[in-house]
């Protein structure tokens, strides 16, 4: 597998998109040839090239609104003079510096080098430091974790109709911002789940909200995903021994409830559930050390539930 630099990503694709809106759109705007391509630092006939199509556009560019509102600022400026070519590049940087982290030449990125795939680039954008490796292992964790439980047909028939996430924290998550998980949720269809996409960070309210009361009663306890409140699957935690923890139903100040049940109760318990209210379908969640962990203990207990 080749090694791609992000740098070639903006050289071979970004920049020929960019010249080639900025010369459209300047030529829209009464500038010739000949003034657009000094305004731009390109020879004439390249210039042409641009407005005849005759170069790549990478469209993931192209349709981002960032990239149409920053050409047409650039453009503007240039027609009034309010802009000259050391503020325009100021523009493109800061442009290129949000489609590098987690943007679309970060997707562009992953697509040829897909050792990448489902880290956001960060390893680019930050480096290697601990807070990008636990960001990867987080990372990493849900996407383990999602596998596994798309690889149990019995897990089907335990997905909420709102959906299973399955989430897990990075050490001292502040927000949601820092809990993985899959953006869109797992969703059973004809017995089988599907994972709609590769995790993310911020892609589940409830389920950072449920793992960051767990940490606050115990930090070790970082993964977490939910299943359909079931019987079946009570028992089945019951089984091994584990005591299920019951909680509210109400979505008002949930996170604050499960740490003072968590407290009152004296640990984090491997399940807690819900018997749903009105308009709330009822819901458990399934804890671990990680995402990974936690779906091997929902899968377990899926198992055991249809063989009960």
């Amino acid at each position: 597998m080749a090694l791609r630099l992000p740098s070639e990503i903006v050289v071979e694709r970004f920049l020929p998109t960019a010249r080639a809106m900025l010369a459209t759109e300047l030529h829209d705007r009464g500038f010739t040839q000949k003034e657009v391509a000094e305004r731009l630092g390109l020879t004439q006939a390249a210039v042409s090239k641009y407005l005849r199509g005759d170069v790549t556009v990478e469209e993931r560019f192209a349709e981002d609104e960032r990239m149409v509102a920053t050409v047409e600022t650039i453009a503007e400026g240039f027609a009034d003079g309010s802009m000259d070519g050391y503020e325009a590049l100021a523009e493109l940087l800061d442009l290129v510096r949000a489609f590098e982290d987690r943007g679309p030449i970060c997707a562009v990125h992953e697509e040829e080098m897909p050792a990448l795939e489902g880290l956001g680039c960060d390893l680019c954008v930050r480096g290697t430091d601990d807070a990008v490796l636990a960001e990867r292992e987080a990372l990493a964790a849900v996407r383990r974790g999602a596998r596994r439980v798309a690889s149990e047909p019995a897990m089907a028939e335990h997905v909420p109709n709102v959906g299973t996430n399955v989430g897990t924290a990075v050490p001292d998550a502040a927000d949601a911002t820092d809990v993985a998980a899959v953006p869109g949720r797992l969703q059973a269809v004809n017995g089988r789940i599907m994972v709609p996409a590769d995790p993310e960070f911020g892609a589940s309210q409830r389920v950072a909200e449920t793992i960051r009361a767990a940490m606050a009663v115990d930090p070790d306890v970082r993964g977490a995903l939910n299943l359909a409140t079931s019987e079946a699957l009570l028992d089945a935690a019951r089984e091994r021994g584990i005591d299920p923890f019951e909680f509210d139903a109400d979505y008002d100040d949930r996170g604050e409830r499960l740490r003072a049940g968590f407290r009152e109760r004296g640990g984090v318990p491997r399940v807690a559930y819900h018997g749903g209210a009105f308009g709330i379908e009822p819901v458990a969640y399934v804890f671990g050390a990680t995402a990974t962990e936690a779906a091997a203990l929902a899968v377990d207990l899926a198992e055991s539930a249809r063989t009960e």
